[in-house]
């Protein structure tokens, strides 16, 4: 007899009343004329896309503060939270628009999928510092999967994919 997985065994996402978020991806105030977009897929191993992953951003505001606004999960539309929580689509895409932090050139990120018995870090980068310790430790080859390219199609907007597995894997931290 088979035995489904159980929550212990499997990251998720299974709580409804939290997971998506309305407007989880909205995290730049309304009409914010400094807005800009973040969008990509997740793909798995094969290059299919992910359609039930979470991802979460956390980031610095454009002034470097990593203080946040409270009611990051009830946006009221005018306050900079520093926390967005965004689903895939059917097609394994995700939209995020945001700031673009100050201090940190980077968002952190947090990809949750069904089947994982843990979560993935990465960041997500608009620029790649030579200063950066986390960067200078990784093959130089490697770096790239860190960083959201400008989209030449979309004013403000930049690509950003995350790979699970295989060719072009993105690289995911260790914070244990």
């Amino acid at each position: 007899m088979s035995v489904p997985a159980t929550p212990s065994q499997t990251i998720g996402p299974y709580y409804g009343n939290a997971l998506p978020v309305p407007g989880g991806g909205e995290l730049a105030p309304v009409g914010h004329p400094d807005t800009v977009t973040l969008h990509g897929r997740v793909h798995d191993g094969e290059g299919a896309p992910v359609t039930d992953a979470l991802l979460e951003f956390w980031q610095a505001a454009p002034d470097g503060s990593l203080r946040g606004a409270p009611g990051s999960l009830c946006r009221d539309g005018a306050a900079f939270t520093g926390f967005a929580r965004v689903p895939t689509r059917r097609d394994g895409r995700f939209v995020l628009r945001t700031l673009l932090p100050g201090g940190a050139p980077y968002l952190a990120l947090c990809v949750l999928v069904r089947g994982l018995t843990r979560h993935l870090f990465t960041r997500v980068y608009f620029s790649l510092p030579e200063d950066d310790p986390l960067l200078s430790a990784l093959p130089a080859e490697r770096r790239s999967t860190l960083l959201a390219v400008p989209d030449p199609e979309h004013h403000r907007a930049y690509r950003f994919d995350v790979r699970l597995r295989g060719e072009r894997e993105t690289v995911f931290l260790d914070f244990s």
